[in-house]
C-alpha cells in the first residue's frame, strides 16, 4: 500500500531533520513557564511567516497560470490538453523520486500529524506541496489551494516549534494553529478557517489553543490582506431582500446539494482506491488525469480547469445559462474526481465551492424563469450554493454558514443558509454515513478520530449526574480533639459501613478523612497536650479540593489517589454541599448503571 510511503515521513524525523534527541535537550532547557510565556507570541509569528508563504503560493499559481495556459480563456486550444498532462508527468515523478509526502490535499496529512507522529511535518514535505501543488493548479488540474495552504501552515508551525524545542504537548497543539493560519490566508476568512480546523482537524474546544489559533489566524489575515486588500475572495452581488416564498426554492437547492455532494463522494470513494491499487502505472496517472481534464476545457468548458475563482464569479453575476450551469456543475466532479483521485496534490475547497455556485446559481436562473415576479438574485442562489455544498460535501455545518456570511457580509441571507445546509447536511449523513476526509484515511490505513462523530454523540458527563448522598458521617472541624474522639468513635460504630468522614472547616472548605486515618490521630493523641487542639488543627492546612456539580466527570478519578470521597459544594452558598461522590460511584455511572 502507498500509505506507508505517505505517512512514514510523518512518524519518523528523516535524515537532515531535527533529531528527537536535539528536541528533547533543547525540551529540556525550556521551563514550562517560559513556554506559556512564548506561546502565543510563536502563535503569531507562525501566522506572519504562514501568510507570507500562502500569498507568495497563490502568486506563484496566478504566474504558472498566465506561463503554461496564456491570458486566452475559450477553448479550443491545444495548450489545454497537453499542457496538463506534461505538467502531471512531471508532479509524478517528483512525487515518486523528491516529495513522496505531497499526495492528497493537505487536510488528512495534518490531520494526521496531530494524532499519529505529536505534530511532525518535515520541511520537504511542505516545499514539496508548495511547488507541486502551485504547479497542478496552475496547469489546469481540477484542485484548489485551500487545503494545501492549511498543510503549508501546519508545516511551519511544526518546524518552528521544533526549532524552539517546544515540549511534546506544545507541538501538537502547533500544528493546528499553523493549520488555521494558511486556510484563513488562503479564504481571506479568519472566522471560517477557525471554526474549520476546529470543527474537522482538532474536534475540541480549548481556551488555550483557542487563542493561539485567532492570533495566527488573525495575523495571516492582515498580512494577505496587505497584499490584496480587505475585499472578500468574491465579488458579492447586491443582495435582494428575502422573499419568504423563495424559502422553497432553497429549501429544493438544499435538497440538489445534498444528492449532488452524494454523487461526488460516491465518484472519489470508487474510483481513488482503484486507481492507487494500480501500482504498475501510478507514475502515469496523473498525466491521464490532466489529459482527460484538459479535453474538457478543450472541447468547451475551460471553466472546470483549475480552481475556478473567476468562473465562480461569472456564475453569481448571471453570466452562464441554466444548461451551461448544470454542465459546469456535472463536468466539475468528473474532473476533479479525476485530477484528486491520480493523486496530484491539491485540494478539495475551491471545487466544492465551484460545485455548489453553479448548482445555486442554475436554482436561481430556473426560479427567475419560471417565476419572474420573485425578485431573489441569482447570485444569492450561487453564495448559498457555496455553502451547502461545504457542509454537506466536506460535512462542516458551522463553518459552512459562518464562510457564506464572512464572505458576503451579509447577514440577510442566513435563514435560507441554515435551512438550504441542515437539508443538504442530513441528506449527505443519511445516504454517506462516512465523510469524505473519513473515508480518505480508512482508504490509506489510518484510523483517525472522526470528528463529526465526536461532535454529534458526545455526551459529557458531570459531578451531578454520578452524586450520591451524604450517608457518611460529617463533623466540625473545630472541635477539640476530646470532645471529637468521643463523637467520631460513637458515629463510627452507630455506622459499621461507613469507612470515611467528612470534617467541615472554619474557612467553609471540607476535609474528607478516612475512617482508618481518623482512628490514628486518637490513637495517637496525648491526652495532657493535645486535647484541647481542634480536630482541624490536627489535620493540618491540607483540605480536600472544592469541586462543583457541573464539573466534567472524567476529571474526578485522580483525586481518588488521595482522597476516600470528594465533596460536592453548592457554587452559591459556600461550605453547603450538593452531596458527596466516591469512586464506585464514577465507575457505576460511566458503566451505565
Amino acid at each position: 500500500m502507498q500509505v506507508s510511503s505517505q505517512t512514514t515521513e510523518q512518524i519518523a524525523p528523516q535524515p537532515g531533520t531535527v533529531s528527537t534527541k536535539t528536541a528533547a535537550e533543547l525540551a529540556a532547557e525550556i521551563s514550562p513557564a517560559r513556554e506559556e510565556r512564548i506561546f502565543l507570541l510563536l502563535s503569531i509569528f507562525i501566522g506572519i511567516i504562514s501568510g507570507l508563504l500562502v500569498v507568495s503560493f497563490r502568486m506563484a499559481i496566478d504566474w504558472l497560470q498566465v506561463l503554461l495556459l496564456g491570458t486566452e480563456t475559450g477553448p479550443h486550444r491545444l495548450r489545454l490538453i497537453f499542457v496538463p498532462a506534461a505538467a502531471g508527468l512531471a508532479i509524478a515523478l517528483l512525487t515518486k523520486y523528491v516529495f513522496p509526502q505531497v499526495r492528497g490535499s493537505g487536510v488528512n496529512q495534518t490531520k494526521a500529524a496531530l494524532y499519529i507522529s505529536n505534530g511532525y511535518i518535515s520541511i520537504r514535505t511542505v516545499i514539496g506541496k508548495f511547488l507541486l501543488s502551485s504547479l497542478a493548479i496552475g496547469s489546469g488540474h481540477s484542485l484548489g489551494p485551500e487545503d494545501p495552504s492549511l498543510q503549508i501552515g501546519a508545516g511551519v508551525a511544526s518546524l518552528i516549534s521544533r526549532k524552539m524545542g517546544l515540549s511534546r504537548e506544545k507541538l501538537r497543539i502547533f500544528a493546528p494553529v499553523g493549520a488555521a493560519a494558511g486556510l484563513a490566508a488562503a479564504f481571506n476568512a479568519p472566522i471560517s478557517a477557525i471554526l474549520f480546523v476546529i470543527e474537522e482537524v482538532i474536534g475540541q474546544w480549548s481556551a488555550g489553543v483557542l487563542g493561539s489559533i485567532v492570533l495566527s489566524a488573525v495575523a495571516s489575515v492582515v498580512v494577505a490582506r496587505s497584499f490584496w486588500g480587505s475585499e472578500p475572495m468574491f465579488r458579492i452581488p447586491v443582495v435582494t431582500e428575502l422573499d419568504s416564498r423563495e424559502l422553497l426554492a432553497y429549501a429544493v437547492l438544499g435538497l440538489v446539494g445534498g444528492v449532488a455532494s452524494l454523487v461526488f463522494a460516491k465518484a472519489l470513494g470508487y474510483l481513488r482506491p482503484r486507481l492507487r491499487a494500480q501500482t504498475s502505472w501510478t507514475i502515469f496517472q496523473p498525466a491521464v488525469a490532466g489529459l482527460l481534464v484538459g479535453g474538457i476545457g478543450y472541447f468547451g468548458l475551460p471553466q472546470v480547469m483549475g480552481a475556478g475563482y473567476e468562473a465562480i464569479d461569472q456564475a453569481m453575476h448571471a453570466q452562464f445559462a441554466f444548461k451551461i450551469l448544470i454542465l459546469l456543475a456535472i463536468f466539475k466532479i468528473i474532473a476533479t474526481t479525476l485530477s484528486f483521485s491520480s493523486g496530484t496534490p491539491g485540494g478539495m475547497f475551491a471545487p466544492t465551492l465551484f460545485i455548489g455556485a453553479m448548482l445555486g446559481a442554475a436554482v436561481g436562473s430556473f426560479e427567475k424563469h419560471y417565476f419572474p415576479y420573485l425578485q431573489g438574485s441569482t447570485g444569492s442562489y450561487a453564495l448559498v450554493g457555496m455553502g451547502v455544498l461545504f457542509a454537506a460535501f466536506l460535512r462542516v455545518p458551522l463553518t459552512s454558514v459562518f464562510m457564506v456570511l464572512e464572505v458576503s457580509g451579509n447577514y440577510s441571507v442566513i435563514l435560507p443558509v441554515i435551512l438550504a445546509n441542515t437539508i443538504a447536511y442530513l441528506i449527505s449523513r443519511a445516504l454517506q454515513p462516512v465523510p469524505i476526509f473519513e473515508l480518505f484515511t480508512h482508504q490509506d490505513g489510518l484510523y483517525l478520530p472522526s470528528m463529526e462523530e465526536e461532535r454529534e454523540d458526545r455526551h459529557d458527563l458531570h459531578f451531578e449526574d454520578a452524586l450520591g448522598p451524604i450517608n457518611v458521617p460529617v463533623f466540625k472541624g473545630s472541635e477539640i480533639l476530646g470532645d471529637a474522639r468521643k463523637s467520631v468513635l460513637d458515629a463510627f460504630e452507630k455506622t459499621p459501613g461507613a469507612m470515611a468522614a467528612l470534617i467541615q472547616c472554619k474557612d467553609g472548605a471540607w476535609y474528607a478523612a478516612t475512617r482508618q486515618e481518623l482512628e490514628t490521630i486518637f490513637s495517637a493523641m496525648n491526652e495532657e497536650t493535645d486535647a484541647k487542639q481542634s480536630l482541624e488543627e490536627r489535620l493540618g492546612g491540607e483540605r480536600t479540593p472544592t469541586m462543583y456539580p457541573d464539573q466534567s466527570l472524567a476529571t474526578a478519578l485522580p483525586f481518588f489517589r488521595r482522597w476516600p470521597l470528594i465533596p460536592i459544594s453548592n457554587r452559591a452558598m459556600r461550605g453547603a454541599l450538593e452531596g458527596v461522590l466516591s469512586q464506585a460511584d464514577v465507575i457505576r455511572r460511566y458503566q451505565g448503571n
